[in-house]
């Protein structure tokens, strides 16, 4: 018979956009994500709960990451966080009484469901009408960061005017965009990661989020060559080419923000992992998060830190032959 706490875990899964909106209110829908500040419901972007996926188990929805404190959990660990409970029992209370307000219908489910495909094909839709990334603004961009990397056969395209919305009740407008193909470990392509471009410069375009996600990141990549025993993670793009730039023979990562480096799916048959950790409280905390992981599951792992704010700022505010060196110093 199943324990009260995971019965109750299981009812707020089956609810958890409903449980985010009411104990996460300053918060909002990103994809498949719920994104906000903190468990103390502040506004920004550092804490995500998974809102798709099985009620249990590995990728259960419900599960959530802070990648600036390293908190992780379930929703009811996210309850007893948010009401400052001291004991598990009056969290399931609590749950007890939310539980109590009217649940989704079954048919409220297979729509929800349904939205989560329309992501992913969405997400394949502009990645196949998005162009090879050589002779664009895209590559002007990446160029402009001081990136050296072969850019071409790699997960990158470019469109020339991607929707882009402050808000889901703002006006639209078009903006280029750097398109990142996301992957799962069998090559399928999950998501897509946007970069919005300046039209009139080779800049990030001046909005409040210029790089956004859709469809299922969590737990995936892009993916920088073929990661069989060995590879290098990091969180961004610019991060993960700038490495490239120096060490192009080295299959990469890029996970794509601190809290999903935290999550990422270890492959099966990796045996030696290198960790390109910010270098900053976030970036220091996810990246001993998933060395933990890895070392669990008996893989050799070792974490480099940035000189600078990340590997991009060290190429662009030192050479190419330091970076280098600090690499290669970690490869056996």
């Amino acid at each position: 018979m199943e324990s009260p706490a995971r019965e109750l875990s299981r009812g707020l899964a089956e609810n958890v956009e409903a449980v985010c909106k009411h104990y996460l209110s300053n918060g909002r829908r990103s994809g498949n994500y719920w994104i906000v500040g903190d468990v103390n419901n502040h506004a920004g972007r550092s804490l995500f709960v998974r809102l798709k996926g099985p009620l249990s188990g590995k990728g259960a929805r419900g599960k959530w990451v802070d990648a600036a404190s390293g908190e992780f959990g379930d929703l009811l660990d996210l309850i007893r966080a948010r009401e400052g409970y001291d004991s598990i029992g009056r969290a399931l209370d609590e749950a007890r009484r939310f539980l109590g307000a009217p649940r989704a219908t079954p048919t409220e489910r297979r729509n929800e469901d349904s939205r989560v495909c329309d992501t992913i094909a969405l997400a394949r839709k502009i990645w196949a009408a998005s162009a090879p990334i050589a002779g664009t603004k895209a590559e002007a961009y990446l160029r402009a960061r001081k990136i050296s990397a072969d850019l071409n056969d790699t997960p990158l395209r470019f469109h020339p005017a991607l929707i882009y919305r402050e808000s889901r009740n703002s006006s639209s407008r078009k903006l280029p965009a750097l398109v990142a193909a996301v992957t799962n470990h069998d090559g399928e392509i999950t998501g897509i990661h946007r970069t919005f471009l300046d039209p009139a410069c080779n800049a990030k375009a001046n909005v409040s989020s210029p790089r956004r996600s859709l469809g299922a990141i969590l737990g995936n990549g892009v993916r920088f060559g073929v990661t069989d025993d060995f590879a290098i993670i990091g969180e961004g793009i610019e991060t993960i080419l700038s490495l490239k730039s120096v060490a192009s023979h080295l299959p990469m990562v890029a996970a794509l923000s601190a809290a999903h480096l935290a999550a990422w799916e270890i492959p099966a048959g990796l045996q030696r992992l290198i960790i390109a950790a910010d270098n900053d409280r976030a970036g220091r905390i996810v990246a001993r998060k998933l060395a933990e992981r890895a070392k669990a599951a008996g893989i050799d792992v070792e974490t480099i830190v940035s000189r600078g704010e990340d590997f991009n700022c060290d190429l662009r505010d030192g050479s190419p032959e330091r970076l280098r060196r600090q690499l290669a110093s970690s490869i056996p």
